[in-house]
């Protein structure tokens, strides 16, 4: 199909006078439509479509009624329908009266144009644009930032599940890329034991029967493996989407010893849940736990306007493995911003993104990232009496400390954890401290010196700032704004469908 650009035009007489009869307050759509124009031009999806060809409907309709449906959780029969009979929404799209409309396939076409083209993301992007030039999103305001976990489409399997569906699949593309080849090198029990779905009631039962099975199906997946890796086996079997996830889950569910003999893996010997696959028909969903909860799935994080007197409208939406963690996502969050013009002055967040490292870059993007910091653990800072951190001087340049009772360290040295991070360790001296006054409120180590474990300067000095600040009387009221993202949240669930609940099939 192909696309040739053309202007937009006003509201027809006809449907403007018969749409402001018909609902003198106006809709929600009527409203849009005078607030926002007409958000979309054909020209945004000019290169999702061809420049010869049978002439498509206007983009900038379809992505309107995109918009719409959404709106309303309408099926693509239901949307269609509603361009032809509702006249609000041919005053939002700018048809006559008499229009009849379009058929109900050409949505999901749109969509699809959408999606290959890598533009999923063009419909919030232009409008967020719009609204920004309307005055309803405030340039370097405020927003506020959470997230929440969303459920895998999928049924949750167990370990005799999981194997076995995965065998039953990578059979299933065996059998639709090189019939022949599968008849060949497969064992004729293999069609009796996964010819059908695998569920619980068509297992064996009992610990012994069901451990015994599941050495059965290693071995099964172990040989049809072995199969596939014979020089003389085509290159298209062993490539295919579904034999790399039977090697993958075999890797990580089975084990062989020396001797050649397959075992199932100890749930201790497993890969860590972000590596490891959960279901054959969806390999990106992943095990988590968060505060006492667990699902299966991936995470998603929200950020939405927040400044006074105007819309609260979201401006990012960033999705994850279930697996990772809020700290590290706040970088992608402000680079997603930052490439669609909207970086906030202020960003509220809660404790699980706010860390040295993300208030310091925060700070080069002149975002000033507010949420409570994580406390020092040390019994020092527990108690209030004794000395912390925040008692020692430090002189970063000298690369020196000095105690509350004017010791001076001995030892400055830089290291890094097992995870990457820059840390300083620092030393005083065995005789100064085994003499202090001021032992008993400073180390309980018996015959050991003090010792201190700090961030980079620029981390150190972020984190002491926010810790200040978060003690302050207009900090509560500062930070009070961020809950506001929790209803969004509950909108988007209840509303919107957010998270997916659990389908109950494989």
């Amino acid at each position: 199909m192909s696309m040739h650009p053309k202007p937009i035009g006003p509201v027809p007489e006809d449907t403007a006078r018969v749409a402001r009869a018909a609902f003198p307050k106006g809709t929600t759509y009527i409203q849009m439509r005078d607030a926002l124009g007409a958000i979309y031009e054909d020209e945004d999806f000019s290169e999702l479509f061809e420049v010869r060809g049978r002439p498509a409907i206007a983009p900038w309709r379809l992505a309107l009624v995109t918009l719409m449906q959404f709106s309303e959780g309408l099926s693509d029969r239901q949307a269609a329908e509603a361009v032809r009979a509702r006249i609000d929404w041919k005053y939002a799209l700018g048809l006559q009266l008499t229009d009849p409309g379009f058929d109900f396939s050409v949505l999901s076409e749109f969509r699809s144009r959408l999606v290959e083209g890598g533009k999923e993301e063009l419909l919030l992007e232009k409008l967020l644009e719009v609204c920004k030039e309307r005055g309803y999103l405030k340039v370097r305001g405020r927003q506020r930032t959470d997230s929440t976990h969303v459920l895998g489409a999928l049924r949750v399997l167990s370990q005799l599940e999981q194997t076995a569906e995965t065998m039953r699949a990578a059979l299933n593309a065996l059998a639709a890329a090189d019939l022949d080849w599968l008849r060949e090198h497969a064992d004729p029990k293999w069609f009796e034991r996964y010819a059908r779905r695998i569920e619980d009631q068509r297992l064996p039962k009992g610990k012994e029967a069901r451990k015994e099975y599941l050495q059965t199906v290693g071995a099964d997946g172990a040989r049809l493996l072995a199969q596939l890796d014979d020089p003389h086996t085509p290159r298209i079997l062993k490539t295919l989407g579904e034999v790399e996830i039977l090697r993958q889950l075999w890797e990580q569910r089975y084990v062989q010893s020396p001797e050649g003999e397959l075992r199932a893996r100890d749930p201790k010997e497993r890969p860590e849940a972000a590596y490891c696959i959960e279901s054959p028909y969806e390999t990106e969903v992943r095990y988590a736990t968060k505060r006492g909860m667990s699902w299966i799935g991936y995470k998603v994080h929200l950020t939405e306007s927040c400044d006074e007197g105007l819309p609260h409208l979201i401006t990012n939406v960033h999705t994850t493995a279930a697996t990772a963690t809020d700290v590290k996502q706040l970088c992608a969050i402000q680079e997603g911003l930052a490439k669609s013009g909207l970086l906030p002055a202020e960003q509220l967040a809660d404790a699980a993104y706010v860390c040295g490292s993300n208030l310091v870059s925060s700070h080069a993007c002149r975002i000033d990232l507010i949420g409570p910091t994580y406390e020092d653990r040390q019994w020092q800072a527990k108690r209030g009496e004794g000395f912390d951190v925040a008692n020692f001087s430090i002189d970063w340049e000298k690369k020196a400390v000095t105690c509350p009772q004017g010791r001076k360290s001995i030892r400055w040295s830089e290291t890094k954890t097992a995870r990457g991070r820059s840390m300083i360790h620092i030393d005083f001296s065995p005789n100064d401290c085994a003499a202090c006054p001021s032992r008993p409120s400073c180390t309980r180590a018996k015959n050991l010196p003090r010792t201190l474990t700090l961030q980079p300067k620029e981390e150190h000095e972020a984190i002491q700032f926010a810790r200040e600040r978060q003690k302050r009387e207009d900090f509560a009221a500062l930070y009070s704004r961020r809950a506001g993202i929790e209803g969004t949240i509950s909108q988007g669930v209840r509303a919107f469908v957010l998270y997916v609940k659990l389908a109950t099939g494989a």
